[in-house]
């Protein structure tokens, strides 16, 4: 069900998604951006996160993974309709699954997955053991092969602030080797922000550091690209975002980063990629749109489409989602999968 939204909700909520202030009261700050005190702000958020139209999921830290030594890919999988759910389980079981969706086509079963650094698996045979232990009929990995754009921003209608990137938006982190430290400030920086004055007060304390020294570790990890941001994730289909298509797309190898760059011009595409093709699929960009409608989906496809000439596509829409998480870095909770299925 979505959520029928005031001016000043939706104004607030872009604010959310687009980038919560570090600094010792971000909630006081924000509520001067859009006309509100710090107790309507937060009398406001603790209403977006309770119910069952519970509209922002998560609001913390989303960093870049391979910034922090981290490998991930997209998975596509084909599974039997029959034996999807089970298979889905399986998959989601694993920690560092954060996405794992059906979508309409013979590849039915697409999760993206994360290990760390120091994974005994490593990437390819935690895959390989997915694949199986799912009972998978094929499994294929799409790693990115280049990244145009990664970021996803609802545009609520408010006009304080803009809640979609106007041009192409990636560009990678600076080289970064963490300490303990950082990894300590990692850890409790990506936890969910808690609903008070002073958000932050609790996560220092945890780490035995001052407020004033993990918000400037923060910035210096956002200004190097190493944090991408520090914002709100929403619900998409309370938001009013029913729809989102993952626009598959065969273009020549010459021309991908001419279409990427102009693909991700558009405010509805929040993730633009290039990834491997193979025999049973030839597409080599991918497009995620998120539209209030299948139909305003497929106008951004068309629309696509007609200013950069690619006339080969597809449109994957998601039809059950089940599993939507962020990854949590330097924990052990992969650690612990790995020693599980080895055996150990």
């Amino acid at each position: 069900m979505t959520t029928i939204l005031s001016t000043t909700d939706a104004a607030l909520l872009n604010i959310l998604q687009s980038s919560i202030p570090l600094v010792e009261r971000p909630f006081a700050e924000i509520g001067k951006a859009v006309g509100l005190s710090e107790a309507e702000v937060l009398q406001k958020i603790t209403e977006f996160k309770s119910g069952a139209n519970r509209i922002i999921r998560q609001i913390s830290a989303i960093f870049d993974s391979a910034a922090l030594g981290y490998i991930s890919s997209l998975v596509a999988a084909k599974v039997e309709p029959d034996h999807l759910e089970a298979a889905a389980a399986v998959i989601s079981a694993h920690p560092g699954v954060s996405h794992n969706y059906q979508r309409d086509h013979a590849y039915n079963l697409w999760y993206t997955l994360t290990v760390a650094p120091d994974s005994r698996l490593g990437l390819e045979k935690t895959i390989e053991h997915l694949h199986r232990t799912s009972g998978a009929i094929v499994t294929r990995i799409m790693p990115a092969l280049r990244m145009y754009k990664i970021g996803v921003k609802f545009d609520l209608g408010a006009e304080t602030v803009p809640a979609t990137e106007s041009a192409p938006g990636y560009v990678a982190a600076d080289a970064f080797h963490p300490s303990g430290m950082d990894k300590a400030k990692v850890r409790v920086l990506q936890k969910d922000l808690p609903v008070e004055a002073r958000p932050f007060d609790a996560a220092a304390d945890e780490i035995g550091v001052a407020v004033s020294d993990l918000l400037a570790c923060a910035q210096v990890y956002l200004d190097r690209r190493i944090m991408r941001r520090f914002s709100a994730v929403l619900h998409h289909r309370q938001a009013g975002f029913s729809s989102n298509a993952m626009g598959a797309w065969i273009v020549a190898p010459g021309a991908c980063d001419a279409f990427g760059a102009r693909a991700s011009q558009f405010s509805a595409v929040s993730h633009c990629y290039r990834r491997p093709t193979f025999p049973d699929w030839p597409y080599s960009i991918f497009t995620m749109v998120h539209g209030r409608s299948a139909e305003e989906c497929n106008a951004v496809l068309a629309d696509i489409s007609a200013q950069t000439g690619v006339t080969d596509y597809t449109a994957l829409y998601s039809s059950r989602e089940f599993k939507k998480v962020r990854v949590r870095y330097f924990t052990h909770e992969t650690e612990a999968w790995e020693q599980a299925v080895m055996g150990e």
